[in-house]
């Protein structure tokens, strides 16, 4: 069972790619969940709460690096460990 106390504040901006300088290996050690207007979303590959938008994966487009395209949405963003 995870104790509040000794979880790792979230960020206001988090990112799942291990190559972004927004990337917290810590974080990830947990389960993390994400709503976006009140919905919650298991599909956000990045997110920032004081903008207000998440990145999510396109389902077909690729770019030149085989890496799926990101879209962005737009809205009221909540982070919180599931």
């Amino acid at each position: 069972m995870n104790d509040t106390n000794s979880l790792p504040a979230l960020p206001d901006r988090l990112s799942g790619n291990s190559r972004s300088p927004h990337h917290v290996a810590e974080i990830f050690e947990h389960n993390i969940g994400i709503r976006l207007n009140g919905k919650e979303r298991t599909d956000v590959e990045e997110y920032c709460i004081s903008e207000g938008w998440v990145k999510v994966a396109s389902p077909k487009a690729l770019d030149r690096r085989g890496q799926p395209l990101l879209m962005t949405l737009k809205g009221t963003v909540e982070a919180f460990y599931s």
